[in-house]
């Protein structure tokens, strides 16, 4: 495993490509609604972060034919844009990438549409939580484990179940670099943290069932019996006594807010 640290100025860099990815989903929240294609969501993705003098990091990676991977309701990650519309109580994830000065920034969040069944909202709450206790434990000196564990514990002490085949990922100039982020693990295992590493930590956290399937597009990942999957994702530099969030979910939140 060849982990890459980097140095303040590269973190620095990283800063700037991950808040265009946070600012390309805030152009993306603000036409979430019952009836828009998740194409349009795409072409105004991509549109955005080319404007702002990136380049879609998922656009062509592996292959994959667009900017933003969307999943709704049932799909856990790696959903394909295309004419479906989004229909009132359905909820979709969006994950973006975009390189910009050489480093790439990814982050994605799950967006409800219109009335959302309490079970369902509860699900994207407390998944979005586990994250931020992934985060907590992204220190220098802690382990890849604690991470795991803290988004572990927190998602089935209240009934849910992480993907374990879906991980998470370090990040840097290229989209995928070591370490490789489990959702789970044991505290005090894994991979000690050191000042330097980039790390993008992403909980998938299904409603149902842990188990998950693949549609013979051969990116489309789903639940496999059929309930709804939540994901939240944020890019992050460790640190001694406290992560530093690279990417933001304050620019999606002040549309979500103003859509109320």
């Amino acid at each position: 495993m060849a982990v890459i640290l980097k140095t303040e100025e590269e973190i620095e860099l990283l800063r700037q490509s991950n808040l265009l990815v946070s600012r390309t989903h805030a152009e993306v929240a603000k036409l979430i609604t019952p009836g828009v294609s998740t194409l349009k969501l795409d072409k105004v993705a991509e549109e955005y972060i080319r404007d702002n003098k990136g380049i879609p990091a998922f656009l062509g990676y592996k292959n994959f034919p667009n900017t933003l991977c969307v999943s709704i309701n049932s799909v856990v990650v790696h959903g394909i844009p295309s004419s479906q519309e989004l229909r009132d109580g359905d909820i979709i994830s969006v994950d973006c990438g975009a390189f910009l000065n050489g480093f790439c920034g990814d982050s994605a969040y799950t967006y409800s549409v219109g009335n959302v069944e309490e079970k369902v909202l509860s699900l994207l709450r407390i998944t979005k939580e586990s994250l931020y206790k992934g985060i907590e434990n992204a220190i220098e000196g802690k382990r890849l484990g604690d991470i795991g564990w803290a988004i572990q514990n927190h998602v089935t002490n209240h009934g849910y179940s992480v993907v374990r085949e879906m991980v998470g990922h370090g990040v840097g100039r290229n989209l995928h670099e070591d370490p490789i982020v489990q959702n789970y693990g044991k505290r005090g295992d894994g991979l000690k943290l050191k000042e330097g590493m980039v790390l993008a930590i992403e909980p998938m956290i299904n409603l149902g069932k842990q188990e998950i399937t693949q549609d013979n597009d051969g990116w489309t990942v789903r639940t496999v019996d059929g309930k709804h999957s939540a994901h939240f994702e944020h890019s992050v530099a460790i640190r001694k006594n406290k992560a530093y969030i690279l990417s933001t979910f304050e620019f999606i939140e002040e549309v979500l807010n103003n859509k109320k």
